[in-house]
C-alpha cells in the first residue's frame, strides 16, 4: 500500500510538471518576443516567463480557456524584430503593434494565425513585402502596414 501511494505521488508530480511546461507554451512565445525587443519604457515588465501562463500580463488578453487572443502593444516605444514564434499562438485574433520602432521583416509564420482578425503594424520600420502566407488568413479583416496594404490586397486578388 505504501508503494502504491509513493507511485501515485510520484506520478502526480510528473504530471504536474508536464502540464506546467505545456501550459506555458504561449507564455514562451510572448517571452521570445519580449527578449527580442528593446523596451525603454518597461511596457513589458509584467511579462514574467516563470508564471504558468500569461494571464496577468499587461497588454495580453486571454479567452475563457486561458489562450492568448490579443496582444496590444501600440505606441510602446518598442524596438527590435518580430519573432517567427508569434505564429504559434493558435487563438490570437488581434496583434496590435502600431506606433513602435519595430524593424526587419514580417515573419511568414504569421500566416499560421488562422484566427487573426486584425494585424496592425502601422508606423514601424518594417522592411520587405507582406508575406504571401498572410493570404491564408481568411478571418483577417484589418491589415494596417502603412502604404503596403494596397500591394497585399492586390496579391490576394491574384491568388
Amino acid at each position: 500500500m505504501e508503494r502504491l501511494i509513493s507511485v501515485c505521488l510520484w506520478l502526480t508530480l510528473v504530471l504536474y510538471l508536464i502540464f506546467r511546461v505545456a501550459g506555458n507554451a504561449e507564455g514562451d512565445v510572448l517571452n521570445a518576443l519580449k527578449t527580442n525587443m528593446a523596451d525603454p519604457n518597461n511596457v513589458l515588465q509584467s511579462w514574467d516567463p516563470t508564471l504558468v501562463n500569461p494571464c496577468g500580463w499587461y497588454h495580453v488578453t486571454r479567452n475563457d480557456e486561458n489562450s492568448v487572443t490579443r496582444v496590444d502593444l501600440q505606441n510602446g516605444n518598442l524596438s527590435g524584430q518580430l519573432v517567427p514564434q508569434l505564429g504559434q499562438l493558435p487563438n490570437l485574433q488581434y496583434l496590435e503593434l502600431y506606433g513602435n520602432n519595430i524593424s526587419g521583416i514580417i515573419p511568414e509564420e504569421l500566416g499560421n494565425l488562422t484566427n487573426l482578425v486584425s494585424l496592425d503594424l502601422y508606423l514601424n520600420n518594417l522592411t520587405g513585402g507582406i508575406p504571401p502566407t498572410l493570404g491564408k488568413l481568411t478571418k483577417l479583416r484589418f491589415l494596417y502596414e502603412h502604404f503596403k496594404i494596397f500591394m497585399w490586397l492586390t496579391s490576394l486578388v491574384s491568388l
